[in-house]
């Protein structure tokens, strides 16, 4: 054999060796394309949001104290009232006639007093003669013992007629005040809500069950009733301020403020997976909104508290990881961490292993893990207690790759250079036009 061949043979060998050293060596892994935001320190406000209906911040049920058939009911769903406006009427006939039956009492109680007064006069008046007899020796002392008895029951028998008289007063005031009763006055002002008899009707009137005849509110202030989870009803305070969404009102929000906690809990399915444990919470509307009604649906944000230098991410670059994922420094691709739950029933599912709050942070082209405690969160944003430093360019995304896939020493790229999100939210964009009259004018 040549050499010429050989050296061709030779080359070939080397060049079968490289290729299968080449095809052995460990490929360098390639970048995967990232959504990337910079760490930056701003104010930031939790928010706890929750949804409800309308309702009038005073609300009057005006009912009847006495049993009758409703004989007027001039007033209509809408109308406007003041405090003492005549509502209605009930019929009065049978309390007419108590009334004239205790005047009647009454006046003949007042009879019987006069009488016996001319009759205990009688007999003072024979006391003294019996007394001038007695002491000229022209009637015996047991005349004098006997009158004096009879003058002493007289005027027992006046003050048990005094007695009757109050007592028969008494019976005239009650009939009265029930027969007053029977006409209907508003005990506020406000707007006639809801007209819940017609007249002809029969109201029965009873001090331990209510018969609403028609309900009165004060629209001009109101107020909405939300629930609010037990694990966010406990950073609210009585005075938090707040904004409201009603449906009825597009693109609007009407300031308002936290006026009441409620201390007892509402259970939802109890004793089920789906149970749910919310609190009560009022808050009032602080200016009037014209044309809002009781029962609309609407939307509370309340704001519970602020920081306002902190150090703020997006809300979504935040993840979990497990210690023994940390310690390892990957990820299983088919083991999802879930995200945290706020005691529900997927946080009864999962592991009892703790779970370590983690954000990625781009170094050198790399996603290097940093754990990190978290603060304040509001509907986009959490804040940062400790981990990062303000400036740090974080991994926020895509979701499945970050909550799924994303490890420590990851090689990463931007889908946008950073140094470009800058730009766009330090200063308005260039168009080309004036970029190339710029450059035209330069040269």
């Amino acid at each position: 054999m040549s050499w010429t061949k050989r050296i061709i043979a030779a080359v070939f060998v080397l060049a079968v060796v490289g290729i299968l050293i080449a095809s052995l060596m460990p490929k360098k892994e390639p970048p995967v394309t990232v959504q990337t935001s910079s760490v930056r320190k701003g104010p930031i406000t939790r928010k706890v949001s929750a949804a409800g209906k309308l309702q009038a911040a005073t609300q009057v049920k005006l009912s009847s104290n006495l049993s009758g058939d409703l004989l007027d009911l001039p007033v209509r769903e809408g109308d406007t009232i003041k405090k003492g406006q005549y509502i209605g009427r009930i019929d009065s006939r049978r309390y007419e006639a108590q009334l004239h039956q205790r005047e009647a009492m009454e006046q003949s109680a007042r009879s019987d007093l006069a009488m016996e007064q001319v009759n205990l006069a009688r007999l003072d008046a024979d006391v003294k003669r019996v007394e001038t007899l007695v002491k000229q020796d022209s009637a015996s002392k047991a005349e004098l013992e006997k009158i004096v008895a009879e003058r002493d029951g007289a005027a027992a028998r006046v003050q048990s007629a005094k007695d009757r008289i109050q007592n028969a007063s008494a019976s005239l005031a009650e009939a009265r005040f029930l027969l007053s009763f029977t006409t209907l006055t508003a005990p506020i002002d406000g707007i006639l809500t809801s007209r819940l008899k017609q007249v002809g009707e029969r109201v029965r009137g009873s001090d331990f069950n209510e018969d609403p005849i028609v309900i009165i509110a004060t629209l001009s202030s109101m107020e909405m009733k939300v629930e609010v989870g037990e694990h966010e009803v406990v950073h609210l305070h009585e005075g938090d301020p707040a904004e409201i969404e009603i449906d009825a009102f597009p693109d609007q929000r009407f300031p308002a403020q936290v006026i009441e906690i409620a201390k007892n809990a509402t259970v939802k399915n109890a004793g089920t997976e789906a149970e749910v444990t919310t609190f009560p919470v009022r808050i009032a509307l602080t200016v009037p909104v014209p044309g809002a009604l009781p029962g609309m649906s609407g939307q509370a944000t309340i704001s519970t508290e602020t920081h306002d230098q902190a150090l703020i991410v997006p809300l979504q670059a935040v993840t979990v990881r497990t210690e023994k994922q940390l310690a390892a420094g990957r990820e299983k691709k088919d083991e999802a961490p879930p995200a945290p739950d706020a005691g529900g029933t997927a946080a009864r599912k999962t592991t009892r292993e703790p779970m370590q709050k983690v954000v990625f942070v781009v170094d050198d082209g790399k996603a290097r893990v940093r754990r990190v405690e978290t603060g304040l969160a509001s509907e986009n944003d959490i804040e940062l207690v400790s981990g990062v430093k303000e400036g740090d360019v974080i991994v926020e995304g895509p979701y499945k790759l970050l909550s799924r896939e994303m490890a420590d020493g990851k090689p990463v790229k931007s889908d946008k250079p950073e140094k470009e999100k800058e730009k766009e939210k330090s200063g308005p964009k260039v168009s080309g036009d004036a970029k190339a009259k710029k450059e035209a004018s330069g040269s």
